[in-house]
């Protein structure tokens, strides 16, 4: 049922690309051929594709035909861990390589992140990820920093995304292969033997930390993180936002999973409760989710110009509110057990 992109090199051990979605789908086709385009690699593809509109639903049934990969359907929403450990009890080979739905490669991308793991004995190898189109040269990161810090009886967790918000041309001479202790599930290459020795991936986290958990999960055990910046990828955050995608994106981004996700890593981590990170993160949550609002918030500035700041406010409550209102923890795919 499955098939490689390319024919098949003794040399090149063979891997697993799994692409779930991210918080839409509305990119699809476009990411889809690129990656089929800009891979010279071979490789197998596991697609789970999890509630998508009709429209695109038929057009993954018609290029699994046409390409031959697997094409695993589900017709309610998984969570991207859920998504993920589906596709990743489909792979096979030494690597498994998960991708958002989102995601733009480079040419060269994965033969260079299979390359580093090779040579390094990488458990988990990132690249370096872009945000916006691939020509604009936008860094979001390159490798990073996710610690616990321990003083007096207290946990405290910090992350750093290296070189986010800069331009790749002011921070090449920077870039090199190294270890580092974060990547992120934009794109991620991981060693199917460190997935078989660590179990499914946690899928109490719904929507947030879960890169973070793997990565020191991983380090915990004495495995290594590897920044591979000769791999180079891009993912294309809205808006625009295409009507037909905003319920999952307002789940995927809601008060509800982040709440859990973040209460269930400081349990599992043995963090403070009253940690700032995570205070700071759910104001990030709550702006991220208001990308689609954009258009409201303009016209809130036209009507009432530098007093705008007040009706944005309660704007940015209301949403809050209804948010809660309307999107449950539970609305999500069962828990296998």
């Amino acid at each position: 049922m499955t098939t490689s992109a390319a024919s098949p090199e003794p040399s090149f051990p063979e891997t697993t690309i799994v692409v779930v979605p991210r918080e839409g789908f509305a990119l699809t086709g476009r990411c889809l051929e690129t990656l089929y385009r800009e891979t010279d690699s071979p490789f197998r593809l596991v697609y789970v594709d999890a509630g998508s509109p009709p429209q695109i639903a038929r057009y993954l049934e018609d290029q699994a035909r046409r390409r031959g990969f697997e094409l695993l359907r589900f017709d309610r929403y998984l969570s991207p861990n859920q998504a993920r450990n589906r596709g990743a009890a489909r792979a096979s080979g030494r690597y498994v390589v998960f991708v958002d739905n989102e995601l733009i490669v480079a040419r060269g991308w994965l033969a260079a992140l299979v390359r580093c793991a090779e040579e390094t004995g990488a458990d988990l190898v990132g690249p370096l990820y872009g945000i916006g189109e691939l020509a604009e040269g936008w860094v979001h990161m390159a490798g990073g920093t996710a610690e616990i810090h321990e003083s007096a009886g207290s946990r405290r967790f910090t992350e750093e995304h290296r070189f986010a918000g800069r331009l790749v041309q002011e921070v090449a001479s920077e870039l090199r292969r190294e270890p580092t202790q974060l990547v992120e599930y934009h794109c991620m290459l991981v060693r199917r033997q460190t997935l078989a020795a660590l179990g499914p991936l946690d899928e109490e986290l719904l929507s947030m930390a879960e890169h973070i958990d793997l990565c020191m999960a991983v380090r915990q055990r004495g495995g290594k993180v590897y920044f591979e910046p000769a791999a180079r990828v891009t993912y294309l955050p809205p808006p625009p936002l295409d009507a037909a995608d905003r319920r999952y994106f307002m789940m995927r981004w809601s008060e509800a999973w982040a709440r859990h996700s973040y209460a269930h890593f400081k349990q599992k981590w043995r963090l403070d409760s009253d940690d700032p990170y995570f205070r700071q993160n759910m104001s990030f949550v709550r702006s991220y989710r208001r990308l689609p609002l954009q258009s409201a918030q303009r016209l809130l500035d036209r009507v009432f110009g530098n007093h705008s700041r007040y009706p944005k406010m309660a704007l940015a409550a209301a949403e809050v509110a209804w948010n809660r209102l309307t999107v449950s923890e539970a609305d999500r795919e069962p828990r296998r057990a």
